[in-house]
């Protein structure tokens, strides 16, 4: 357990299960809306936000926090208005906070390029108390939200009409959702790097997807893998010169691999079985067994 022993590496731990924990649980609400790429325009647009924070001198997570939720809120705005020229907003969105982002961080007088890459990468040693604290914090705010309201976030997620229908607030969730996946940008970015965070996002549900068949189990799937890859990651990296971020997903992007030859029989044989039900009616009289509910099945 040497990893355990330096300072930084206990700071980056706990960092790196914080995300490992948060960016599956936000990314399995934007897997099943569709928009697996979200994460990497808010991490574009984050950068202008790490970069205001060195040239003000203050907290690159906090200032990095302020912007992107503002561009997530865009983001949403533009997705729900924008109509036919909405991507070529995003479009401008997206590449304005990169090339913002740089441009600043090089104004600062105490920022450089070097500091960049870590924020765009992920990096260990840069871990500080502070940062910790705000991922922390951030990380509360994630889980309270994904865990507190998933019935309605999926609701809203699967079905917006229907939602609406029932009287859910679709306007309050989907800027919710998108305020929640920018928070989880900030909270990846020191481990995972603002370029990489989308994959943790989206790799740790597409694997969970490939065994499970609820949403339940998806979503703890997801956040299983999420921990152990983002764990995996970090320890390797202490032994091994690489970034981090870019560690973390090749091991998601591993797992995917994995699950996804495991489950190839499993498929088949599902297959075989709904063959047999169709040849035979009567085999089709299936009862929903005690203490369970229609939607617990709803696949994500």
């Amino acid at each position: 357990m040497e990893f355990l022993e330096p300072a930084f590496m206990q700071r980056a731990l706990i960092a790196a299960l914080l995300v490992g924990i948060t960016a599956p649980a936000v990314g399995v609400y934007l897997v099943q809306r569709r928009q697996a790429l979200m994460g990497d325009g808010i991490g574009h647009v984050a950068m202008t936000g790490v970069g205001l924070g060195f040239l003000l001198n203050s907290s690159p997570v906090w200032m990095a926090t302020l912007v992107a939720v503002a561009g997530s809120v865009a983001m949403e705005l533009i997705r729900a208005y924008g109509k036919t020229r909405g991507d070529l907003a995003l479009a401008l969105l997206f590449y304005g906070g990169m090339a913002g982002g740089v441009l600043l961080i090089n104004l600062s007088p105490t920022g450089s390029n070097a500091n960049l890459t870590s924020y765009l990468f992920g990096s260990l040693t840069t871990v500080s108390p502070e940062d910790v604290t705000a991922i922390s914090v951030l990380a509360a705010f994630v889980v309270l939200v994904t865990v507190g309201l998933r019935r309605r976030l999926f609701a809203v997620s699967q079905d917006e009409e229907f939602a609406r229908v029932t009287g859910l607030p679709v306007r309050a969730l989907n800027l919710l959702i998108a305020v929640t996946a920018a928070v989880t940008v900030t909270v990846a970015m020191r481990v995972v790097g603002l370029l990489l965070v989308s994959a943790l996002m989206v790799v740790p549900v597409a694997a969970a997807q490939q065994l499970t068949r609820s949403f339940r189990a998806t979503f703890a799937g997801a956040v299983l893998i999420g921990v152990v890859v983002s764990l995996s990651g970090t320890i390797t990296t202490y032994y091994v010169e690489a970034p981090p971020g870019a560690t973390i997903v090749l091991y998601a992007i591993g797992v995917f691999v994995l699950l996804t030859l495991l489950a190839t029989p499993l498929a088949r044989r599902r297959a075989r079985a709904a063959e047999a039900e169709a040849a035979d009616p009567a085999a089709c009289d299936v009862r929903v067994p005690a203490g369970r509910r229609p939607g617990d099945d709803a696949r994500v």
